[in-house]
């Protein structure tokens, strides 16, 4: 009988044949490809060809085409868009325009409601002079960038370790549970939807969850952070924000004024105390 190790590697070996026997297949029958791999007509195919059940998924990577996400749609950036894409395009060398990639996905993303569809991603290689491949590794590789729909308000609950220590998994449930609907989801009045980020930089104030605020358009768009969070006043942020109202951004615990102490500063406001492990006189 072959040893633990042995046994493992052989499984992973089995699996990475049938991916790729899957692959293959799928090549043969979509020879065309789309984003970052060969693209399926519909679910159906994909899970014939295995797409979805590979030991290693990408499955993320793959685009479906649907009515309102095809490479065959009208998509073009508005008048007033267009103008902030010449004033990106304007901070780069004319041989280096894919360097304006990134803020233009963001900015196609603002326009469509918070995602960005593989029209889209064509309508901007095309601007600057590049394959559509190379637009649709960037949108894949960046989990900013939603390639489906998302609410007109897109939760983003950080899930990272110094969030998840603090309860950020308590107020991912109370989100879902609230609204009715799984990660990912949208609610049935298209106005929420959850995700998930890693670390957005506010371990201080853990957990924390950000806004990005599509209902306004590119011209009124934010992307805000609501930290000390509990299950509790993340439902009532939600609620605020149902009724068209702007919740103070920023920390949630009254005690705390931005990133500094709750109660208030104490630090170096009286005799400092050494430390217990040594005595200071003998130094």
């Amino acid at each position: 009988m072959l040893p633990p190790a042995a046994r493992l590697a052989a499984r992973r070996l089995l699996g990475l044949a049938s991916a790729s026997a899957s692959q293959s297949a799928a090549r043969r029958l979509f020879p065309s490809p789309v984003c970052a791999s060969p693209p399926i007509s519909s679910p159906a195919a994909a899970a014939a060809t295995g797409y979805f059940s590979r030991s290693f998924s990408s499955a993320l990577n793959y685009h479906i085409d649907s009515p309102d996400n095809n490479p065959n749609m009208p998509w073009e950036f508005t008048k007033a868009n267009m103008d902030k894409v010449n004033e990106i395009l304007s901070h780069y060398p004319s041989n280096y325009k894919q360097s304006g990639i990134i803020p233009m996905l963001d900015l196609a993303q603002q326009q469509h409601g918070g995602w960005v569809p593989v029209a889209a991603m064509d309508a901007i290689a095309k601007i600057v002079g590049v394959a559509p491949i190379r637009v649709y590794e960037v949108a894949t590789f960046y989990s900013m960038f939603n390639r489906t729909k998302v609410g007109k308000y897109h939760l983003l609950v950080c899930g990272t370790t110094p969030c998840m220590i603090r309860g950020s998994r308590d107020i991912e449930d109370a989100l879902l549970k609230h609204l009715g609907v799984k990660r990912n989801e949208v609610t049935s009045d298209g106005l929420f939807s959850v995700g998930e980020m890693e670390c957005m930089g506010c371990c201080v104030n853990a957990p924390m969850i950000a806004v990005a605020d599509y209902t306004k358009g590119s011209d009124g768009y934010t992307y805000n952070y609501y930290e000390d969070l509990t299950p509790k006043r993340v439902v009532e942020l939600v609620e605020m924000l149902r009724r068209g109202e702007t919740p103070p951004h920023g920390t949630q615990n009254p005690e705390r004024k931005n990133c500094g102490p709750a109660g208030g500063m104490t630090t170096l406001l009286g005799e400092p105390k050494p430390p217990p492990c040594r005595d200071l006189d003998a130094c």
